[in-house]
């Protein structure tokens, strides 16, 4: 996987955004941007992409969010629970169609919860709800970067598709 082909993928949901009428907010950590940044790197993308937060520390949770430890009871950052939650706060706090969310470990190390590098959580919220859980098993931070990227758009794409009108 490449960036030509991680932008080409941000573009075709930015068509597919544009044409529908819908809008999507992000929330990611381990992918550092680069869902933003391929959502991003279609012309007009304001039409479409309401903002987005790379939540990558508890410092930036407690900036970027507005989530109260109420919200996070039994939760932790790095699972899909996490994951689906950031998507819904997302799109509810921005008001848009779709949220979005990646949370994991990049690598070259786990994370301090025992999750090894490579692994990554992904969630998408709107009219339709999915989420998926990767383990690249690799220890390789850029390459996991571009694939947790790369996966959760595709992982939107589906859900575009499955909630199409």
């Amino acid at each position: 996987m490449s960036f030509p082909e991680l932008f080409a993928l941000g573009a075709r949901i930015g068509d597919a955004l544009v044409a529908r009428g819908e809008t999507i907010a992000v929330a990611e950590s381990s992918a550092g941007g680069l869902i933003s940044a391929a959502l991003l790197s279609r012309a007009g993308a304001s039409a479409y992409y309401l903002g987005g937060a790379v939540v990558y520390t508890r410092r930036a949770f407690r900036r970027f969010t507005t989530l109260t430890a109420d919200d996070m009871a039994g939760l932790r950052s790095s699972t899909v629970p996490y994951a689906q939650l950031m998507a819904r706060h997302q799109r509810e706090r921005f008001r848009a169609s779709w949220g979005i969310a990646e949370t994991g470990a990049a690598g070259p190390d786990g994370n301090p919860y025992g999750d090894p590098a490579g692994h990554c959580c992904i969630a998408v919220d709107g009219p339709v709800q999915l989420d998926r859980l990767l383990r690249t098993g690799s220890a390789e931070r850029a390459a996991n970067m571009v694939v947790f990227a790369m996966t959760a758009l595709q992982l939107l794409e589906e859900a575009l598709a499955t909630g199409s009108h």
